[in-house]
This record gives C-alpha cells, sequence and structure tokens, in this order.
C-alpha cells in the first residue's frame, strides 16, 4: 500500500511540474521514474530514494544539454518546430 501512495504522490507531482521549464520537467522526470525503478528493484524505501537522487540527476543533465533558450513547438497541423522560448 506504502508503494502505491508513493508512486501516485511521484506521478502526482511529475503531473502538476509538467507546465514549468524543460530543466525542471527533465528533472521531475528523472526523479520519479528513478524512484520507481529504484523501489521496484530493492523493494525498500532506500532504494526509491536513491533512485530518485541519480534519476533527478540525470534528468538535470539531460534536459541542460539542450539548446539553451529553445523550446520545441507545434504548429496547427502538428508539425514540429524549434524556436526562441516565449
Amino acid at each position: 500500500m506504502k508503494k502505491t501512495i508513493v508512486a501516485l504522490a511521484l506521478v502526482a507531482s511529475t503531473i502538476t511540474l509538467s507546465a514549468c521549464s524543460q530543466t525542471e520537467r527533465g528533472t521531475a522526470i528523472g526523479a520519479a521514474s528513478g524512484a520507481i525503478i529504484g523501489g521496484a528493484v530493492t523493494g525498500r524505501a532506500g532504494g526509491a530514494l536513491v533512485g530518485a537522487a541519480v534519476g533527478g540527476a540525470a534528468g538535470y543533465l539531460i534536459a541542460r544539454s539542450d539548446r539553451s533558450g529553445y523550446c520545441i513547438y507545434r504548429d496547427r497541423r502538428g508539425h514540429r518546430y524549434e524556436a526562441r522560448c516565449r
């Protein structure tokens, strides 16, 4: 039951942060994924914490490696393009 509550809390926080910047979003998704994987592999809260820390750091580094100041947008036809962030 605890694992389910923790997983739901992490998913909720990830959804909440989805409106933030690319870096914050990447960090949140990495931390949530790492916590879920760490908890599933070890079956302990400590594994989930370590997974969240490692996943968050990896998500941050990956998100920061993108072109700074540029975002990916979709036009009305669904085509993706890159332009300066608004």
